[in-house]
């Protein structure tokens, strides 16, 4: 298995090792140990699984006061996987990186508290799957316009689906005053 960190403190793209033969194949999808030695701390409390057909973007969601963290996989499909550094203390926010993950290469992206999150799906359809360090709370969730020009997010579709919520986030500099904290656990 390897970890392998990314462009922005914090960001993983896990690459597990997958075991083929003529019967189809076997990986780890989590091993709290393997998991934690390779910087993604953890722990998860509640698992998510989304659907969605081709074009369909959701994003960039986070939460403000119980931020998550998440680690983001394919299970069937492929999708174009995003993270934006949300903190305004951080040397780095308004950056982003990405990373292709699908059911061929079986890859994962851990995406630490203070980022905001998003996909757009490449492939027909596709089933993402999705470990949160904390639970959900609609009252505590914000966004971020996907296409914010300041971003400048390379996402592969221009006209993507998008549900009214998403489609009407302010751009991260009209919220970013709000976020100071952003990341970090409420105690």
């Amino acid at each position: 298995m390897e970890f392998v960190p990314l462009e922005l403190a914090g960001i993983v793209l896990v690459k597990p090792d997958v075991h083929g033969d003529a019967r189809g194949f076997f990986l780890e999808t989590y091993h709290a140990r393997k998991y934690r030695e390779g910087g993604i701390p953890g722990p998860f409390v509640q698992d998510n699984h989304s659907f969605s057909v081709q074009g369909t973007l959701r994003g960039l969601h986070a939460q403000l006061h119980h931020p998550q963290g998440k680690l983001v996989r394919a299970i069937v499909g492929e999708i174009y996987d995003v993270a934006v550094d949300a903190r305004p203390d951080s040397p780095t926010c308004g950056r982003w990186v990405s990373a292709v993950l699908s059911s061929e290469n079986h890859h994962q992206l851990y995406v630490p508290p203070g980022f905001v999150h998003g996909f757009v799906v490449l492939s027909e359809t596709a089933h993402v799957q999705y470990k949160c360090t904390d639970f959900y709370d609609k009252e505590d969730e914000f966004g971020v316009l996907w296409n914010d020009p300041d971003l400048a997010i390379d996402w592969p579709v221009r006209e993507p689906l998008l549900n009214a919520r998403d489609r009407g986030f302010p751009r991260l500099a009209e919220i970013l005053h709000r976020l100071h904290g952003h990341g970090k656990k409420d105690s």
